[in-house]
């Protein structure tokens, strides 16, 4: 007896081992898909690495590989968030937040993967794959939405620059995800099976689909863009931004440079909270607004400023609008980052260590404002990782936005990926809405996209310069015209659809 369960258990363990191996360098592959790697190309063969681990796992042992290989991606994928994190909280602690954040992330992974041998016993062989690639397209979105929503490392981002990005136009970020995931899914089936017929029919069908969305593809179409806008990049340190007087050098760096291309643009937009003193609106500092404001009419154009709001007794990360004619405007930042300018729960949990240092005090903004410039087109601002959030993004779209405003300040993260990962989640944007987007970072990475997201402009990061160039009306997209809600909501029919017929068996 002995002698016979002896081996048995060492080859349970060696599978365990193994697969273990496995799903922790899917986890490797996958976040090297993103910037600065790039490697977009890995994200198949790295999703079907993952999904060969669960085709005769049980749902429990499918949960913790998923879980695994998630703790692995987040773990990399976010570690750029240390070099801020660990300026307030210290290094070890900064190290603590990715390794919580990322557990926390990873039960979506180790959720797909319980619905993924449901899905192997339940749905008809050909199907199982689409299956488990809308779970993942799920679960993702559900891990990016909401107060504690993390939206960064959605596989579909890694397609920013690849002709795979063209199914964002129809379907979104989370659509393009599910196609990744499904290639992945059958490339792993026909391991398993040993079989490359459902493989075959299904590159057939992402061939013939990918030829039909290309050539009606709007942004393909779009007018040649005319309307000039600029974007100013004082690319001024962190370390000088938040001391004592330092609001001097931004309001002479940033006017100076403005004055610069004011006689080439409609529309200027400064980053994120350039102006650190609180509140330039709402009688805070009438001498401030009024030299804006007549920098605005010298230019004869919309000055968009970041800067921190004040009213109601609140401080907001707040954009202003000064255009020529108009009375200043005001759009108050929606999506806070969770632990830095607002500590949900934080009334209640006050006594715990470095609530107050991971909280900004922030209020948080109401209305999805969409705003008429000079430059004839109504615009959706977002402030910094507000772009993040496709939903956010579309409640604008909706209200008539016709060109997208991305203001940030990504100089928290230095030279790390995370100002590039920010960067290309701006095109998907572009692409999902088939809108130009003009992009003002602090540091960089600052420029102009199209609506079929190619950089048209485009600066490097610690440059002090400006942005030039020209925008157009949106060509549109169907995305643009019903959201992200409704992706998830058919990915998740398929998902129920596919798992409704009685187990069947297979060869």
């Amino acid at each position: 007896m002995f002698s016979s369960q002896w081996p048995r258990t060492w080859r349970s363990a060696w599978r365990s081992a193994r697969d273990a191996i496995i799903a922790a360098a899917a986890g490797v592959a996958l976040s090297l898909a993103f910037p600065r790697a790039g490697a977009a190309w890995l994200v198949p063969f790295g999703t079907a690495a993952l999904f060969w681990t669960w085709h005769r796992a049980s749902w429990k042992r499918a949960f913790a590989l998923g879980w695994l290989g998630g703790l692995v991606f987040f773990c990399i994928s976010f570690a750029w968030w240390t070099h801020t994190i660990g300026s307030a909280i210290g290094p070890f602690w900064a190290a603590a937040a990715v390794f919580i954040t990322s557990m926390y992330e990873a039960l979506a992974w180790g959720a797909t993967g319980a619905l993924a041998v449901l899905a192997r016993k339940r749905a008809p062989a050909a199907l199982a794959p689409l299956s488990i690639a809308a779970a993942f397209a799920v679960f993702e979105m559900l891990r990016s939405i909401g107060v504690l929503g993390v939206p960064f490392a959605q596989l579909g981002y890694s397609q920013a620059d690849t002709p795979l990005r063209v199914f964002a136009a129809y379907a979104g970020t989370y659509g393009l995800t599910f196609v990744l995931c499904a290639l992945g899914a059958y490339i792993a089936d026909a391991i398993a099976r040993r079989t490359l017929r459902a493989l075959a029919l299904f590159l057939a069908a992402l061939a013939a689909a990918w030829g039909i969305c290309w050539f009606a593809w709007p942004a393909r179409h779009a007018a040649p863009p005319t309307i000039p806008i600029a974007a100013v990049q004082g690319n001024i340190a962190q370390t000088l931004k938040w001391q004592p007087g330092s609001l001097a050098l931004a309001v002479r760096r940033y006017t100076t440079m403005t004055r610069a291309v004011a006689r080439d643009a409609k529309l200027i937009v400064w980053p994120e909270t350039v102006i650190t003193e609180r509140g330039i609106g709402l009688n805070a500092d009438p001498a401030l607004e009024n030299r804006f404001a007549s920098l605005a009419r010298g230019a004869n154009a919309t000055l968009i400023v970041g800067s921190i709001g004040t009213h109601g007794g609140n401080y907001y990360n707040s954009l202003f609008f000064f255009t020529p004619g108009q009375a200043i405007e005001e759009y108050d930042k929606r999506q806070l980052v969770p632990f830095a300018e607002d500590f949900p729960g934080g009334r209640f949990l006050y006594w715990l260590p470095y609530v107050g240092s991971l909280n900004g005090g922030f209020a948080q903004g109401a209305v999805a404002g969409v705003y008429a410039t000079a430059a004839g087109l109504r615009v959706a601002p977002q402030i910094c990782w507000e772009s993040a959030f496709a939903d956010i993004v579309h409640d604008q779209v909706v209200r008539g936005a016709q060109l997208l405003v991305v203001s940030t300040d990504d100089a928290w993260f230095g030279t790390t990926s995370g100002p590039y990962q920010h960067a290309q989640i701006a095109q998907l944007r572009a692409i999902e809405n088939g809108m130009w987007v003009i992009r003002a970072a602090a540091t960089g990475i600052s420029g102009i996209i199209a609506p079929d997201g190619h950089w048209t402009e485009r600066t490097s990061m610690n440059t002090q310069t400006n942005v030039v160039g020209k925008v157009g009306p949106p060509p549109g997209s169907p995305f643009a015209k019903i959201g992200p809600a409704p992706v998830a909501g058919a990915l998740a029919l398929l998902y129920v659809a596919t798992i409704l017929p009685r187990r069947r068996r297979r060869a």
